[in-house]
C-alpha cells in the first residue's frame, strides 16, 4: 500500500537532494564568508559545482544508471528551472524582502524540487 503512494526512487532522490543541498550550502557559505564574494556569485558558483556531484549521485544512487557524457551534457537542463527559480527566489528574499543572505538560498530552493525530479528522471533513465 505504501509503495503505491511512495516510490523508492523518490526516497532516494530526496536523500540525494539533502546531501546535495548540504554540499551546495557549505560551498555557498565558503564563497560568501571565506571568499568574500557577492551572495549572487556565491550562489551561482556553489550551484554549478554541486550540480556535478548531483549528476553522479542521481545516476548511481537514485536511478541506478550508468553516467555517460551524453547524460552529463544533458543533465544541466534539469537544473535550468531549478537555477532560475532559486536565483530569482534568492534575489527576491535578499534584495526585496531584506531577509538574511545566509539562509535565503535554502528557503528559495524548495520550490524547484518537483520539477528537478521529473526532468532528471527523464534524462537519466533514458
Amino acid at each position: 500500500m505504501l509503495k503505491k503512494f511512495f516510490n523508492i526512487e523518490i526516497l532516494r532522490f530526496i536523500i540525494v537532494g539533502v546531501v546535495n543541498t548540504g554540499n551546495y550550502f557549505v560551498l555557498y557559505l565558503l564563497f560568501l564568508h571565506v571568499g568574500h564574494l557577492n551572495y549572487m556569485i556565491s550562489h551561482i558558483l556553489a550551484f554549478l559545482i554541486s550540480m556535478v556531484g548531483s549528476f553522479f549521485l542521481n545516476s548511481y544512487f537514485t536511478y541506478r544508471t550508468k553516467p555517460t557524457w551524453k547524460k552529463f551534457i544533458q543533465f544541466p537542463m534539469t537544473y535550468v528551472v531549478n537555477l532560475t527559480v532559486t536565483t530569482f527566489g534568492v534575489y527576491i528574499l535578499v534584495d526585496l524582502l531584506k531577509l538574511n543572505e545566509t539562509i535565503s538560498p535554502l528557503i528559495a530552493s524548495f520550490a524547484a524540487i518537483p520539477f528537478t525530479f521529473m526532468i532528471s528522471k527523464k534524462i537519466l533513465k533514458k
